[in-house]
């Protein structure tokens, strides 16, 4: 299909019904032999690296993320997207020491990213710390450079109340890379692009 619309690259999430992270250096060098058979190229690794509460121990979190960047060097994909991990209780308020331990975090990925010729790219996501504009910003004038930008995903801006527009002109300096995705303000829906809220 993709060879058909004569679209050459995606953005690697799962592979026959199992999500990118559980695939190891054996099972990327397969998906690279089949994706290369098709001329497919890979514009980001989709992975969930960052996506567990705040409170747990981070170091599973961080053996997957290293698992990422193999995938991302065995799939010749110089992006990987992540997140910035979910409150504990699920509420929208961030002390200090949280905030300085999503930072905490986050600069350890970084590092090892740095070193590994990777870049990181935060994706705004409903529930996390970077899920809203102000919080997505303070993340980038902390932590911002060659290996760490933003993803602007404006359906998830409209899930968390925020304007679409709002968050571009705080993050415009910031974003490397654009998901194409609506949703409806009223329940979240996503919905094809055009027809929703997020102003696409």
């Amino acid at each position: 299909v993709l060879n058909d619309l004569g679209i050459e690259y995606i953005e690697v999430r799962g592979v026959d019904g199992t999500n990118i992270s559980k695939y190891d250096h054996e099972g990327f060098k397969k998906i690279k032999e089949r994706i290369d058979a098709k001329g497919i190229k890979i514009s980001s690794i989709g992975s969930p690296v960052g996506k567990i509460k705040i409170t747990d121990d981070f170091a599973p979190d961080l053996e997957s993320f290293k698992n990422m960047i193999d995938a991302a060097h065995t799939l010749d994909a110089k992006y990987i997207r992540m997140f910035s991990f979910y409150h504990e209780s699920g509420s929208d308020v961030w002390t200090d020491e949280e905030r300085a331990e999503v930072l905490a975090r986050l600069r350890e990925m970084i590092a090892y990213a740095k070193e590994q010729d990777v870049i990181l790219l935060h994706e705004n996501e409903k529930d996390i710390y970077g899920d809203n504009a102000a919080r997505c910003e303070d993340l980038m004038k902390e932590l911002y450079g060659d290996h760490f930008k933003a993803v602007f995903d404006p359906a998830n801006f409209v899930q968390v109340g925020e304007s679409t527009i709002n968050a571009l002109e705080k993050l415009q300096p910031y974003v490397e890379y654009v998901h194409i995705k609506d949703a409806y303000a009223c329940d979240g829906k996503v919905v094809p692009v055009g027809y929703g809220d997020g102003n696409v």
